[in-house]
């Protein structure tokens, strides 16, 4: 197991775990419930922890899956979201996990810029797999060294994911943490 999976793992058995705030954050319920809404359809939650956004997702009348590897996490996932689909596994190999989509709705709250260099290109190519054609991907990611030395900056962001996704947004977090949202689309296969 690599070093950040443990460092997940952990967090997750000692309740450290200040990326799960509990309340979906306003970047999602702004494409959920504002004026430019998404209707609601098939939403996938990469990297879904602990159902927050699951839960947010149903109660918004959609049909939900979230995948994250850690088990306690999808252990309070499946008690907060309990209508979701929530599958333990490895982001970068959705097809194992049986998931197929198509999504309409895809978000990413952290979990790309967690995800090694090595392997992200094979998370991009999972996520262009079960996006429907249109379908629209909120991914936070940290544009500079976050905690743990975690990064994906926005050239990168745009390198990786320009062949399948156009990207729509790009809208700066807090400054002091260098937190990123962006808002692709995905193009037609």
């Amino acid at each position: 197991m690599g070093t950040p999976r443990f460092l997940y793992r952990l967090a997750y058995l000692f309740g450290t775990t200040p990326w799960d705030s509990g309340i979906p954050p306003p970047e999602l319920t702004r494409w959920v419930e504002g004026p430019t809404a998404v209707a609601p359809g098939n939403a996938l939650d990469i990297g879904c922890g602990t159902g927050t956004n699951c839960m947010y997702l149903l109660e918004h009348k959609w049909k939900v899956t979230g995948v994250d590897f850690v088990p306690r996490a999808l252990k309070a996932a499946k008690r907060k979201a309990p209508g979701a689909t929530l599958l333990i596994g490895d982001v970068t190999r959705l097809g194992d996990l049986g998931v197929s989509g198509p999504f309409d709705l895809i978000l990413d709250l952290g979990c790309f810029h967690s995800i090694s260099d090595a392997r992200r290109d094979a998370y991009v190519g999972e996520v262009a797999k079960v996006a429907a054609p249109g379908a629209t991907f909120l991914l936070f990611a940290f544009g500079e060294k976050g905690p743990g030395g975690i990064v994906a900056p926005e050239s990168e962001i745009r390198r990786r994911f320009s062949r399948d996704f156009e990207v729509a947004e790009v809208t700066p977090g807090a400054p002091f943490r260098k937190q990123t949202w962006y808002r692709l689309l995905r193009r037609p296969a």
